[in-house]
């Protein structure tokens, strides 16, 4: 799974965050890694957060998976490491869910991920 970083100038860390980034993407998606081709990360400062007015963090996760579109989800918070963490549980919930869609109740491929083979041979012919 290749996992990029990208942050602001208001982000610190450099090349340990990206790794630190790497490291925990790895381990919480584990489970999906058969699914999932590439996670970018972005790391934002926010001016203020809502609900504590202060200046925060900002973490969206942007996820491609092999034949789906993409997913993104994102998660403010005081510090990048409780943006980040929030931001992946929800990838995580996204991606389980986007999964779910392609079998149907008894956990067979479902028609939402399979093309129809009529159309294959109406193109032939």
């Amino acid at each position: 799974m290749q996992v990029q970083v990208h942050a602001d100038d208001s982000i610190q860390g450099g090349e340990s965050l990206a790794q630190w980034a790497q490291e925990e993407i790895n381990a919480k998606l584990a489970r999906l890694k058969e699914y999932v081709v590439r996670v970018e990360v972005f790391l934002t400062g926010v001016d203020a957060l809502k609900t504590t007015g202060g200046p925060g963090k900002r973490c969206v996760l942007e996820t491609r998976a092999t034949g789906r579109p993409p997913i993104a989800v994102n998660a403010e918070a005081e510090k990048v490491k409780e943006a980040f963490s929030a931001a992946i549980e929800k990838l995580k919930r996204a991606v389980e869910t986007d999964l779910g869609k392609l079998k149907d109740k008894n956990l067979r491929e479902s028609v939402r991920g399979v093309d129809d083979p009529s159309d294959e041979n109406a193109a032939v012919a």
